[in-house]
């Protein structure tokens, strides 16, 4: 029951973060520095509403009064700020510029990258199937490397620079709503210096009426987003919940395709398809992780029944 209701705030987060991107190109002229800056304080009131439904003021307090009085660990939450308000910047940047295939395709590639973090960082060893996602991956990369002599850096700064952050994050092994909510609140004063500098040019344009709706539906949409993801968190095995994030960029280039129109050509499969492959023989290697998992678990239950 638990799980089935941990899948669909699972599935519902994915779709609503790949809904984002086609929101955010209603957007425009905004840079997408301005529509960061109108995320980040929009989605501020959602976190705490979150907080509030979650009846996680104590915990946040006892967070913020952890991190305050200790000027390294704070100097660790504002790197971590700095770190994912790239990533976020980097998120509604891109359907503005016609660049969502190409963090699509980062969005694929960073759970082998991630494995490969904790093969470096952790000394976490690679299984057969492990190590089969990375190399069948790996020639996909080499395929876009041939061929465009580059790998696009908005594919390069997903790929590389979401896993520093969550390396970072574990390290750090603070409260996930909390740590999250401490983050927001480092970008909240850029963003509002980010918004004054820009308002004598954008002032005439947000009066248009129809971001009177697209601003506020953003800020919701992100508020819902997260917490779906968080409940999904809570209720479902790591395994299950690590698998249900590939369905975030599926539907990423989906949209980037069918919704946003970007190009996409046949030379391009033979990038995705290996790729896609390595993604398919990783969720393979964690459903059958999970498997095991659950019949051991089965098998304690029953040791301890008799």
């Amino acid at each position: 029951m638990l799980s089935g209701r941990g899948v669909m705030l699972s599935v519902s987060a994915s779709v609503m973060f790949s809904v984002m991107p086609a929101l955010v190109a209603q957007l425009t002229p905004l840079s997408g520095l301005d529509v960061f800056a109108w995320r980040v304080l929009l989605t501020l009131p959602g976190a705490l509403v979150i907080v509030t439904v979650l009846q996680r003021w104590h915990v946040l307090r006892s967070t913020l009064s952890h991190v305050l009085h200790r000027p390294a660990l704070l100097g660790a939450v504002l790197l971590c700020a700095a770190l994912l308000s790239v990533q976020l910047w980097l998120f509604v940047w891109a359907p503005l510029q016609q660049r969502l295939l190409d963090a699509s395709l980062g969005y694929f590639l960073l759970p082998l990258t991630m494995v490969l973090a904790g093969r470096t960082v952790y000394r976490e060893r690679l299984n057969r199937w492990q190590t089969a996602a990375v190399i069948v991956a790996a020639l996909g990369v080499a395929h876009e490397l041939w061929a465009t002599h580059a790998l696009s850096w908005v594919t390069a700064l997903i790929m590389f620079g979401y896993p520093p952050y969550f390396l970072l994050r574990r390290r750090l092994r603070l409260d996930a709503l909390s740590g999250f909510v401490l983050e927001v609140l480092a970008m909240v004063p850029v963003a509002a210096v980010v918004l004054w500098q820009a308002w004598p040019q954008n002032a005439m344009l947000l009066s248009e009426p129809r971001y009177w709706f697209w601003l506020p539906a953003l800020g919701l949409l992100s508020a819902s987003a997260l917490a779906s993801t968080l409940g999904a968190a809570r209720l479902l095995p790591i395994g299950l919940y690590g698998i249900l994030g590939y369905v975030e960029p599926v539907l990423l280039f989906a949209v980037s395709i069918f919704v946003l129109g970007e190009p996409f050509t046949a030379r391009g499969l033979w990038t995705y398809v290996p790729i896609w492959f390595g993604v398919a023989l990783v969720v393979f290697d964690s459903l059958r992780t999970l498997h095991r998992q659950r019949q051991a678990s089965a098998a304690t239950r029953t040791d301890m029944s008799t």
